[in-house]
């Protein structure tokens, strides 16, 4: 229960259903010594709206203290890949390592059967295949599965999302009916560590990385930078540059710090590798397969064929070139409704 309408909704749903519940909390971060300077979600107003909502519908509630965990798998991982020329995505980071890694095995402290949160995704079971599959949320400006790719057979059968089958207005008109407080709540749309807009600062606070040169595809230096992690693929503004044309961020060395700009054009590819790709069914295809693939959460998707390579990578070829495909972020694969699975682009 992150104190938001979605999973205060997703208990309450599951509490009316006549399931037995309790709500968990994460407590995420030391939110009392000032280094974090958090964004919109996971505050301790958070914290307390979970309580309260908890209340309100007579189900015990617990807060989970994941601070190192969370520190591990998800900041270190943000500092990191900053500072290696990549655009992190913490948000899948903290849905596979915390929420359906730790929260499971949590679950087993309280003999609980399940794990339910507020995502807008479902889960069913194929008999056929004898396997369960991820599935798009109803409502498709709130789909979230795109986040949770990374979630394993043992995983899904744990998993359950109440809201998935609703959209929005749904899923806040159920909390007006049932008199929760978080019903006209906003959504949270920043990292939940860091403010909008602030993740260089953070991340230079945390990794001590030198200044470069700003170069042209020619290779001329036509200005200089603080540091390769004020950067990511695709980046227009705030580059500092004098030009008679616009110009984005299309390469990242991170090794030399330093910053390659082009045209819009130039952003432009047909081909990607990713790593540490997971197939949703647990099983690796035997050869090629045609599949929509989105590169980023809010980008469309696009007709690809992907093809496993060894090592847990997989190649994808766009039938149409893509623009700012970005390392760091995630491809992730789908079939209609269903998630294939998806993996870390390179």
């Amino acid at each position: 229960m992150s104190g938001g309408v979605d999973s205060s909704v997703a208990a309450a749903l599951l509490a009316r259903e006549g399931h037995d519940v309790v709500g968990l909390s994460m407590q995420l971060y030391d939110q009392s010594n000032g280094e974090i300077t958090f964004g919109s979600c996971c505050t301790l107003d958070d914290l307390y709206d979970a309580r309260r909502v908890a209340a309100a519908i007579g189900i015990p509630h617990y807060i989970v203290n994941l601070e190192r965990t969370f520190e591990e798998h998800v900041i270190a991982d943000f500092v990191r890949e900053y500072a290696a020329g990549r655009t992190p995505i913490p948000c899948v980071h903290c849905n596979g390592d915390l929420k359906f890694a730790s929260l499971v095995e949590r679950a087993e402290g309280f003999d609980a059967e399940a794990v339910a949160t507020g995502h807008y995704a479902r889960v069913d079971f194929d008999e056929p295949s004898r396997r369960h599959r991820l599935l798009r949320g109803v409502d498709r400006q709130k789909d979230q599965s795109y986040f949770l790719f990374t979630l394993s057979q043992a995983q899904l059968a744990r998993a359950r999302f109440p809201v998935g089958h609703l959209d929005k207005a749904a899923v806040r008109e159920e909390a007006r009916r049932l008199g929760l407080r978080v019903a006209a709540k906003k959504d949270s749309q920043e990292i939940c560590f860091v403010p909008a807009g602030e993740h260089p600062d953070f991340v230079g606070r945390r990794a001590a990385l030198p200044g470069g040169a700003i170069r042209d595809r020619e290779g001329r230096e036509i200005g200089r930078h603080d540091g390769v992690h004020r950067f990511t693929i695709g980046q227009r503004k705030g580059l500092g540059l004098s030009t008679g044309v616009p110009l984005y961020v299309v390469d990242i060395d991170a090794g030399n710090a330093a910053i390659t700009v082009g045209t819009k054009a130039d952003l432009e590819r047909d081909t990607l590798t990713a790593s540490r790709v997971n197939w949703i069914s647990g099983d690796v295809p035997a050869g090629p397969i045609r599949a929509h693939a989105r590169i980023r959460y809010r980008h469309r998707e696009a007709i690809a064929t992907i093809t496993p390579l060894d090592g847990d990578r997989a190649r994808v070829a766009f039938d149409e070139p893509q623009s700012a495909i970005t390392p760091g972020q995630a491809v992730v694969f789908y079939d209609g409704e269903s998630v294939l699975g998806g993996g870390w682009i390179d």
